[in-house]
């Protein structure tokens, strides 16, 4: 409940910054526009964000008898979390990790990479599967969509602004109005750089809301800490194969560990807690 609330109140934030960035560039009707983009942004987030994720990633779904492990397991966690079974699909690349993606659990897919396959034992992987289960059942999965679009939607707006601001798009506004250049440029720094860290701290919340439910689903925590251990030391060893998909920034929270390197260098801009922490939270329970 409680990381729920969290994450409630950083969602709330987050559309309120966007709507304060457009009442501060274009007034009421700005704000009005900011607000109906976010609305328009969200509702397309709703319906299409896994299919374009899986698009990205070149994931192809699998059948019992194509995957009988991975198939197993995930129906195994649906029954064990009185969940309706996602679709399963797997990526092909030697990258070992994990995610999930759907608007609810009644409209879900789960994603193992090949690499995770051959990195972890069944009742690992069984852990890793559970975690993604519990995004699922928390409906994490869209939470997380939104926030990438209203903060990519302030990026957006500042960045327009910052052009407008270059060619003097606000050569009418006075220092007297508050509305100077340089006022205009600061906020159009300051605000996307908020919204990321809003977008980030959702993402591990989320996190660890996840570790929690997932180790109660499979009642293995120890399971996944070990996979996490694995996952972390995997991650930093991997080199690209040929013909292996590559992560992206855009999408990087949605995995059950970072799948880039070098891009968290403080706890504000960290997609994931840290691992340690995580598996210090499962083997305490």
């Amino acid at each position: 409940m409680g990381n729920m609330l969290k994450t409630t109140l950083l969602l709330a934030t987050l559309t309120g910054l966007l709507v304060m960035v457009g009442n501060h560039f274009g007034g009421s009707l700005g704000m009005i526009i900011a607000f109906s983009f976010a609305m328009i942004m969200n509702f397309g987030t709703y319906w299409y964000s896994d299919k374009i994720i899986l698009r990205m990633y070149r994931a192809q779904e699998v059948t019992a008898s194509e995957h009988p492990q991975l198939y197993g397991i995930v129906k195994k966690l649906a029954t064990l979390a009185d969940m309706p079974m996602p679709k399963v699909y797997i990526v092909h690349t030697s990258m070992p990790n994990a995610f999930a993606t759907g608007r609810n659990p009644k409209h879900a897919a789960v994603a193992a990479t090949t690499g995770i396959l051959e990195l972890l034992t069944t009742e690992e992987l069984e852990g890793v599967l559970a975690h993604e289960m519990a995004h699922v059942k928390n409906r994490d999965t869209l939470i997380s969509a939104i926030a990438a679009t209203i903060a990519g939607a302030i990026s957006m707006i500042a960045n327009w602004v910052q052009w407008a601001a270059i060619f003097g798009g606000f050569g009418g506004r006075d220092d007297e109005g508050g509305n100077s250049i340089l006022g205009f440029l600061a906020l159009a720094i300051v605000a996307p750089l908020a919204a990321t860290i809003i977008q980030l701290a959702i993402s591990r919340s989320r996190e660890f809301a996840a570790d929690e439910e997932g180790a109660r689903i499979c009642k293995k925590p120890w399971a996944l800490a070990n996979a996490l251990e694995k996952l972390e030391y995997g991650s930093a060893l991997y080199r690209p194969r040929r013909g292996d998909v590559q992560a992206s920034n855009s999408t990087a929270h949605m995995f059950i560990i970072n799948p880039l390197k070098g891009g968290s260098f403080s706890n504000l801009f960290r997609t994931h807690p840290a691992t340690e922490e995580r598996i210090a939270r499962l083997r305490a329970m």
